[in-house]
This record gives structure tokens, sequence and C-alpha cells, in this order.
């Protein structure tokens, strides 16, 4: 699985995705405020990468926080651009940051590191870190599982990961983990968790 068939199978369903899932109100209020609380109130430039419709970086926008929204599917940037004018919206891939290092206080990937093959993440989490300003947040929502494992996602494959085992991963890329929260399964959603880190080191 490459970036462009995520992009593909996204792009196949993108009104639908927008209907389901295109506003704030269909955002657990624990969970934005679990965003809020680790990127609302920092200096400078915060990331929502994966940014689907652009409703969580207006939500962010919205709490003062300096936000840019990019995602690599073309109809979600344009109905971003056409429901929040008032925000900044861009296509692009977390794969291919295209920041200097050093100069952004916060990423948000909010579901958006799912479909990102296990050995791949290494690299984009060591990407985050390089963007990040001294003590950035990196705010991540996945979904939980007893291990990496694959599932059929609705979209397009996805992948389950331990909290734990994220949290190393993070570790090694150069972030401190600094709250987590989880949700388990209600019948209907999958087990959910949220982990906020902020970068540490030089």
């Amino acid at each position: 699985m490459n970036v462009e068939q995520v992009r593909r199978a996204y792009a196949s369903v993108a009104d639908l995705y927008i209907e389901l899932f295109g506003s704030r109100q269909q955002v657990h209020a624990d969970d934005l405020a679990f965003i809020a609380r680790h990127l609302a109130g920092r200096p400078g430039t915060v990331l929502d990468l994966g940014c689907g419709p652009g409703h969580i970086t207006d939500y962010l926008r919205s709490q003062g926080v300096d936000a840019t929204g990019i995602d690599m599917v073309p109809e979600f940037i344009a109905h971003a651009r056409a429901v929040h004018p008032g925000g900044r919206y861009q296509l692009g891939s977390m794969e291919d940051l295209d920041v200097a290092d050093h100069s952004i206080a916060g990423i948000l990937a909010w579901y958006s590191l799912i479909h990102l093959p296990p050995q791949r993440l290494d690299g984009v989490l060591a990407r985050f870190r390089r963007a990040m300003a001294p003590a950035g947040a990196l705010v991540l929502g996945v979904f939980d599982g007893d291990e990496v494992a694959a599932f059929d996602h609705k979209v397009v494959t996805a992948y389950r990961w331990p909290v734990d085992e994220l949290v190393e991963r993070l570790t090694r890329a150069g972030f401190t983990e600094v709250e987590r929260l989880h949700r388990p399964s209600d019948g209907t959603h999958r087990p959910h968790a949220a982990l906020a880190a902020v970068a540490t080191g030089g």
C-alpha cells in the first residue's frame, strides 16, 4: 500500500466521508478537549496533518491556534477551503513534509497515521521531530490493539497499535509522552487511543 492508493481510496468516498465525519459535532467532546489541552496556547504554527474536511483545523483556529490543515486528498482540501474560508488548507503529505526544521509549534495527526505501514512509521516520526520547535507538541489519534496488526478499515487497510509500543516509537524519535486517553470498544466503534507528547532534547 502506498500514498497514492490511500489518496485514491479517500477521494472515491470523499462526499460520504464529509457527510459522516466532516464537522466538529461528530468528534467526541473528550477528544476535542484533549486536542485543545495540548495544542492551544502555543506560539507558532500548528499543522493538522491529514486534516480531511478541515473541521478539526477549524476547531483549533477557534481556540486561537495558528493552525494549517494539510491533506493529500484534493476533494477534502476544496471542501475545507469552501466551508472554512478563514482557514489555511493546502495539499501535501506527512511523508513529504515541506517545512523548515525546528519551525513548527505542534502537530496533530488525528487518525492520519493509521494507514501508514509499520515499517514507515519511524521515518515519519523522525521527520515530525525535525520539524518541531523546542518543546513542540505532538498529538495522535489511533486505533488501539494488543499487537500491531492490519485490519479491513472501511476506506483502505489500516493498522492497530498497542499504545505502549507506539510510545516506544515516539521515545526513539525524540518525544516524551505527557498524556494518554483510552476509549474501549462500545460494540460499534473500535478501541481508540490518543497520545500527547512533547519534543525533547536538541
